[in-house]
């Protein structure tokens, strides 16, 4: 039920990340005009926003445009209950594939940001009188941990919101990393950014995947999200541009399959 191909406007959740960093690079380098949305949840790793809003400049002084809204609901984080959010609960090392992971999410996130993306695309679509795509980076990586990941979830919210607004026909989902993982994001963007004529080091160094980023805004390398990505870059054969609180031959010794 997922789109093939994402219409000429489309809706893309922005989190400064790796994945929606690279699906950013996706969408352009298919002529989509894009329109962001990014989400202050009230994370601790809210650095990520700040490199967006890095990413955000540099396109612009390549004469690329992205329309982009940031939306705060920084209260999600007194009220939620989420390694990520609660100031007194340390942030769980290890590969997304341990038990401890689950402890990184956040109840409903997920539902909540497609809700708004959904009710964005929808005003576009009706608005225009034409198709708009929802584009979320949900890979196959984070499907372990994260249940408001999986296929089954966006089958199934789509759905409801299909059933819930009038004119639904005119938003489609466009996921097309889902199947995949980190590395086909980080190749696919690899391409995408060749065929646009970015710099890849640039983008990617204005991204931020650690969940614990230290004071300097460097990565720990520790976290699910950390080694999947120092993996990903390890088997795209590229060093990743974003500073470690450790040296990058460490890290990829470390985490050598």
């Amino acid at each position: 039920m997922f789109a093939v191909k994402p219409a000429s406007k489309t809706v893309v959740s922005l989190s400064g990340g790796m994945d929606s960093t690279g699906l950013l690079m996706h969408l352009l380098a298919q002529d989509c005009e894009v329109f962001g949305i990014s989400f202050n949840y009230g994370q601790k790793h809210i650095l990520e926003l700040e490199r967006l809003q890095a990413n955000i400049a540099y396109l612009k002084t390549q004469n690329i445009h992205v329309h982009h809204d940031s939306i705060d609901l920084s209260i999600l984080g007194k009220l939620y209950s989420s390694a990520l959010t609660d100031p007194d609960w340390e942030i769980p090392e290890g590969h997304y594939e341990q038990d401890n992971m689950k402890q990184t999410v956040v109840p409903n996130r997920n539902a909540i940001f497609a809700s708004i993306a959904y009710g964005y695309a929808l005003s576009i679509a009706t608005k225009n009188n034409e198709q708009v795509s929802i584009a979320l980076g949900v890979h196959s990586g984070d499907h372990a941990i994260y249940p408001d990941c999986r296929p089954k979830f966006y089958e199934a919210i789509h759905k409801a919101f299909a059933l819930g607004n009038w004119d639904s026909e005119k938003v489609d989902l466009y996921l097309p990393y889902i199947d995949g993982n980190k590395h086909t994001i980080l190749k696919d963007a690899e391409d995408s950014i060749a065929k646009v004529g970015l710099d890849f080091d640039t983008i990617f160094k204005n991204t931020n995947t650690s969940y614990e980023p230290d004071e300097l805004g460097r990565a720990s390398g520790k976290t699910g999200a950390d080694i999947e990505r120092i993996e990903a870059f390890i088997k795209l054969g590229r060093k990743d541009p974003v500073a470690y609180q450790t040296s990058w031959e460490e890290l990829t010794n470390n985490n050598k399959s």
